[in-house]
């Protein structure tokens, strides 16, 4: 990771499914009601989802991030805290999702609701670019592809721990944790030292 800017503040970029709030339960839960299909947590051990057609995997997350179900999402036990101690602390919170462009207003709604404060918010479905282009230090997110992306930029990456994504915590510059608030520890003992 490259030094931080200023002295112990960091720009830190939030994916907000699987990362901010358990999202698994809901599209399982679409693609089940739409096309009978299971999609169980345990067995998704790598990034893609081959129970579902392309067009059926795109019409189940596409009905996941209608506003009913974006305002409806639950955070992870921590989170919320977790940010609110990051912002407190001066680092600059960049909220990141590969959301529609459309979906940001009920992203905004949720991110207000729930008391998660952000400097910026951006859905769309090249995160790492504007990452790269905000000078981002850590990215917290669940792709292992976003992940992996991230740390050929250089910034530290943050996860809390999936099935899909085991293989890649705790890697040189990967931090991987099974809850918010050790993650919330880890990323912070990381941020000293840099």
């Amino acid at each position: 990771m490259r030094a931080l800017p200023y002295r112990g503040v960091a720009r830190i970029a939030l994916d907000i499914d699987s990362t901010l709030h358990h999202y698994w339960d809901l599209l399982e839960g679409i693609a089940m009601e739409r096309y009978g299909v299971a999609l169980p947590y345990a067995e998704q051990r790598d990034w893609g989802i081959t129970g579902l057609e392309r067009e059926q995997l795109i019409a189940a997350v596409e009905e996941t991030h209608s506003d009913e179900n974006i305002e409806g999402a639950e955070p992870y036990e921590g989170a919320v805290d977790a940010v609110r101690r990051w912002h407190g602390a001066g680092h600059w919170i960049h909220v990141t999702s590969h959301r529609r462009e459309v979906c940001a207003p009920a992203t905004k709604r949720w991110l207000e609701a729930t008391g998660i404060p952000y400097h910026d918010l951006h859905c769309s479905f090249d995160k790492i670019s504007r990452c790269v282009e905000l000078e981002i230090d850590l990215l917290v997110d669940d792709s292992p592809v976003n992940i992996e992306r991230a740390r050929e930029h250089g910034m530290l990456a943050a996860t809390i721990s999936h099935p899909w994504n085991e293989r890649l915590l705790d890697r040189d510059g990967v931090i991987g944790a099974p809850s918010w608030p050790e993650l919330e520890r880890r990323v912070d003992e990381a941020l000293a030292r840099t």
